[in-house]
C-alpha cells in the first residue's frame, strides 16, 4: 500500500466510531426512510437487509455492494470472501482488474447458492467490437468459474461500441447475462448507444462522490430509467474525503463515520455504490448505513461539497 493510501486508512480509523448494532433494513427503512430511487426498493433480508433495487428489465440489484479495483491475488480473494460472509451479495469486478478468477474462488468457496449473488464484471477496450466481445465475454466467464453473469458492463466508451452492444445483446437474450449495461459514458455518449440499441442498458457505472456528484448525468440517467451506479464513493480518500470537515461533522451527529455517511448519502439517492476495502473493520462498517437519516440540512450541506470535476484525471 502506498503512502497515501495508508493516511487515507488511517485518518479514517481515528474518525471510527462506536455505533449502533447493524439491523435488518426491513425494520428501519419504514422509520429512516426510502431513498430517491430511480426503480422500485425490494427488501430482501436474506442478504443482510440490503435492499434492492429494481432494474428497467425488471432484474433485482442490491443498492450496496462490494468493488474489487486494485485488489489482487491472495488478498483479493479473502478481501471477497470476508466481504460475502458480511452479508454482502453484489460483487463487483471486472478485466482490467486481473483480479476474475479470485473473485470467482471467493464466491465459489463460499459455499452460498450462485443464484443468491450479483455478479458484475465488465468488457475492456482492448475486446471492443462484435467478435472481440464475444470472446472476452467467455474468458471472463471462465475465469470467474461461472456459468452466466448478472450484470455486464462496456468498461469505457471505446472502440467498436455497436459491434460489442450487439454481441452483448445476444448474450442477454441467450440468458448468459441478466442485465447489459455501461459505465463510464456521459449523456452524449449512452444517447448514441440508444440510437441503435434494441436493449436499453440497465446501469451506468460511474465516478459518483460528494466532490463529483454528477447532477446532470443523474437526471439523465433517471429520465431514461438507467440505473446509476457509484465507483469510487469515496473518491479513494483523495482530497481529504475521509477528513473532510463537513462530512466529519455530520458523522459526529449520528455517532457513525465519514465513510458510513458518503454512503448514506448514495442511498438516499438511489444510486447503486460499490465501496472496496482490504480491511475487515470497514469491510462491515460500510454495511451500517440503514439506521440513521440524512436530513435536509445534511444533504445541502453535502451539495455544496460538489466540485464538479473528477477526482481521478488520470481516467480522463
Amino acid at each position: 500500500m502506498d503512502s497515501q493510501n495508508k493516511e487515507n486508512e488511517i485518518n479514517r480509523r481515528r474518525f471510527l466510531q462506536n455505533s449502533a448494532k447493524f439491523v435488518a433494513a426491513g425494520i428501519y427503512l419504514g422509520m429512516f426512510g426510502m431513498p430517491e430511487l430511480f426503480g422500485n426498493v425490494i427488501i430482501d433480508k436474506g442478504t443482510r437487509g440490503i435492499p434492492d433495487v429494481k432494474l428497467n428489465n425488471g432484474l433485482k440489484m442490491p443498492l450496496l455492494g462490494f468493488g474489487t479495483y486494485g485488489l489482487r491475488g491472495e488478498l483479493c480473494q479473502q478481501s471477497v470472501a470476508e466481504a460475502i460472509a458480511a452479508g454482502y451479495r453484489l460483487i463487483d469486478t471486472a478485466k482490467v482488474y486481473g483480479n476474475e478468477e479470485e473473485v470467482g474462488k471467493a464466491i465459489k468457496g463460499s459455499g452460498i447458492d450462485r443464484k443468491q449473488f450479483f455478479v458484475t464484471s465488465k468488457l475492456w477496450v482492448d475486446d471492443a467490437g462484435y467478435e472481440n466481445a464475444k470472446k472476452g465475454f467467455e474468458e471472463t466467464l471462465r475465469k470467474l468459474g461461472l456459468e452466466y453473469l448478472d450484470l455486464y458492463l462496456i468498461h469505457r466508451p471505446r472502440g467498436d461500441i455497436k459491434g460489442s452492444w450487439k454481441a452483448m445483446e445476444e448474450f442477454y437474450k441467450a440468458g448468459k447475462i441478466k442485465a447489459i449495461g455501461i459505465s463510464n459514458f456521459d449523456p452524449a455518449q449512452m444517447a448514441d448507444l440508444l440510437s441503435y440499441a434494441q436493449i436499453k442498458p440497465a446501469v451506468n457505472q460511474i465516478e459518483t462522490h460528494a466532490y463529483f456528484q454528477q447532477i446532470n448525468d443523474y437526471n439523465v440517467l433517471k429520465k431514461h430509467n438507467v440505473q446509476m451506479q457509484a465507483w469510487a464513493p469515496f473518491a479513494e480518500g483523495r482530497n481529504g474525503l475521509f477528513t473532510n470537515e463537513v462530512l466529519t461533522q455530520i458523522a459526529k451527529k449520528y455517532g457513525k463515520t465519514t465513510a458510513q455517511v458518503s454512503l448514506r448519502w448514495h442511498y438516499q439517492r438511489g444510486i447503486v455504490s460499490i465501496p472496496r476495502s482490504s480491511q475487515k473493520v470497514h469491510i462491515v462498517e460500510n454495511l451500517d448505513i440503514f439506521d440513521f437519516k440524512l436530513d435536509d440540512v445534511d444533504l445541502k450541506a453535502i451539495e455544496m461539497l460538489d466540485l464538479n470535476k473528477t477526482q481521478f484525471p488520470e481516467w480522463s
